[in-house]
């Protein structure tokens, strides 16, 4: 898996800081997020930062979009700025409930969207990725394998994270679960709910994980940072060297 970062970490900063940052930190790849720093549709920007990135020696690996299908929303000027970006992938949000409280009729307009929206992607080389999360019908490996299923397409795959309050060995257990359709993994610790620790501090759950995913024929392509404490742009180096040295081993 390649380090990178997720550079709504840093949503304080423009890009043209984070890029330096993640370059010194030795890491290789950034998600650049649509909310602040790349704007959807706004295509000359994401050219500019993705020259800015790419100068630096990292690669865009993903488009960290708020697109969330079933609310309407025009997937067209999110790809656009992807392309723009060179980003193959771009990360989505399957809903805006729980997938034990979507109705019938909403989770089947959830699948046609996603099939209409993995389909425009595809017809342009871009993939695009589920945000595992709470809140959507992707938040546990059920919903998530059910939801790959029912869309059937090889355009759609998944992040993974740790759920909110999930002990270790049960975040791992549902990592495993969905490995195969895993295409990146957001790195934090937060324990026990969103306080935010240092990486180090859930080393069993994140070691364990490289690991895991070591064995894979085909692991997530990128493990990218996330969210450190108090959003400070002065732990990135370290929690970057922590997140290298347990990928490399």
């Amino acid at each position: 898996m390649r380090p990178g970062l997720c550079s709504v970490t840093f949503r304080q900063l423009t890009p043209e800081q984070i890029v330096p940052l993640a370059a010194d930190a030795g890491l290789e790849v950034i998600e650049w997020g649509g909310d602040v720093h790349v704007p959807p549709g706004d295509v000359a920007r994401a050219a500019q930062v993705a020259r800015v990135t790419t100068d630096a020696g990292l690669a865009v690996c993903s488009y960290g979009s708020y697109f969330r299908v079933g609310a309407d929303e025009v997937l067209t000027p999110i790809l656009d700025s992807a392309e723009a970006l060179g980003a193959d992938r771009v990360r989505i949000w399957a809903g805006r409930v729980d997938s034990a409280d979507a109705m019938p009729e909403e989770y089947a307009r959830i699948v046609g969207r996603l099939r209409e929206a993995a389909a425009e992607a595809s017809d342009r080389g871009i993939t695009l990725a589920l945000e595992y999360h709470r809140g959507t019908v992707a938040d546990d490996p059920d919903a998530v394998l059910r939801l790959l299923a029912d869309v059937g397409s090889a355009a759609l795959s998944t992040y993974w994270q740790p759920s909110v309050g999930a002990a270790d060995a049960d975040a791992l257990a549902e990592f495993d679960a969905l490995a195969a359709h895993t295409s990146a993994v957001h790195v934090f610790s937060w324990w026990p709910d969103a306080e935010r620790l240092r990486l180090h501090e859930r080393e069993e759950l994140w070691r364990g994980l490289c690991t895991a995913a070591s064995a894979l024929p085909a692991p997530p392509r990128d493990a990218l940072l996330e969210f450190v404490p108090d959003d400070d742009p002065a732990l990135l180096a370290s929690e970057a060297a922590t997140l290298r040295r347990w990928l490399a081993a």
